[in-house]
């Protein structure tokens, strides 16, 4: 190549060179200053947000996480919210989560014994702490098992935090002063809480908060399994005015989760804030849940409710009436598995200084 062609190629190349440096400088001045990455998720739960675990969702853990996210500068979340069974029916979260119709949100596990029957295990236990938050204390050491991780792993789930409900007891259209009133009555339940009650007489009858109202008004049940913090907002005691009180614990009947295949794809300044959002919601769903069941018993007499405090010895005979429900959980769950989770959880309860009244791990 001549001297004169070197030179022409030399200033061509510059040319190219300038005018590409020129375009990137306007690309890069055109973008917003402080630009940050959005993540889009979408929240789904089956119960409406009239119910405070579905209406801490957006109010403590997705205002905790865009918060956390705000601080990083790199990234900001774009939330889609479906609620009420628009997008995940009650007792469908976990399917619709697994195939990664929705992204994150409120996993039922009551709705899901066959599924997911070692994160069921307070059920399992009746008659076991009736404060959510020695509860909530003890099934943390059942899920830092590794087989309560991989119960949640095998429907590429991850599990980030626990949602304990306060005491259980019944709502009847009927006074229930002794075991033999039950006697023939349809009570309805969700997943294996029905049980509660084998050798009463009384018939379970699955079904949810959705539609227990209707349900009793038109006589398909006779009244609910329920805590109370529920029952008021549900406003059962307009067909179901009496709340008796046979103290069924406080039970692990769900759990705030991820799709595992998003989870996985964050970057580790959103999986921090969203561990930080998940502690969050547990943390305030056990205050407000607190609050609510404190102010619960006098907004149901208030509402025309009655209170029916069962005779000690009554309640006694029914948890010498219920049959040992761990052994078909063992055939359900599998043997060795369960007896850790459950003995992990037992174990921490007590730890707490509670004494169970029947040991349902040593029969």
């Amino acid at each position: 190549m001549s001297h004169r062609n070197c030179l022409a190629a030399i200033q061509t190349v510059r040319r190219i060179s300038v005018a590409a440096l020129a375009a990137s400088v306007l690309c890069l001045a055109s973008l917003p200053v402080g630009a940050q990455e959005v993540i889009r998720m979408t929240m789904a739960a089956g119960h409406p947000p009239i119910f405070l675990w579905v209406k801490l969702l957006r109010e403590s853990f997705m205002a905790t996480v865009d918060t956390e996210l705000a601080r990083t500068g790199k990234y900001k979340m774009e939330w889609n919210e479906a609620y009420g069974g628009t997008l995940a029916k009650i007792g469908s979260e976990l399917e619709t989560m697994q195939q990664g119709i929705s992204d994150v949100g409120a996993v039922s596990s009551i709705f899901h014994s066959g599924k997911m029957p070692l994160s069921n295990v307070t059920l399992f236990v009746p008659f076991g702490p009736t404060d959510a938050n020695v509860v909530t204390q003890a099934i943390g050491s059942a899920h830092d098992t590794p087989e309560m991780k991989a119960e949640w792993a095998k429907y590429n789930l991850v599990q980030l935090a626990s949602l304990s409900l306060e005491n259980y007891n019944l709502v009847t259209n009927f006074p229930v002063r002794k075991i033999e009133d039950l006697k023939g009555k349809k009570i309805g339940g969700g997943g294996p809480n029905m049980n509660w009650l084998k050798n009463t007489g009384a018939v379970g009858v699955q079904g949810s908060l959705n539609t227990w109202y209707n349900d009793i008004k038109t006589g398909v049940i006779d009244g609910a399994i329920i805590f109370s913090s529920a029952a008021v907002p549900a406003k059962l005691f307009e067909v179901a005015p009496n709340l008796v009180m046979l103290d069924f614990g406080a039970m692990h009947t769900g759990s705030l989760a991820i799709n595992k295949s998003r989870w996985d794809k964050l970057p580790d300044e959103a999986k921090a804030a969203f561990r930080k959002g998940a502690n969050a919601y547990k943390a305030t769903f056990l205050v407000e849940q607190t609050a609510r069941s404190e102010s619960a018993l006098a907004a149901w007499q208030k509402g025309g409710g009655k209170i029916i405090k069962v005779d000690p010895a009554e309640r006694a005979r029914l948890v010498k009436m219920v049959p040992s429900l761990t052994k078909d959980w063992f055939k359900q769950a599998g043997e060795a598995p369960a007896k850790k989770v459950l003995a992990a959880y037992m174990d921490a309860a007590r730890a707490t200084g509670f004494k169970f009244p029947r040991d349902f791990d040593k029969e």
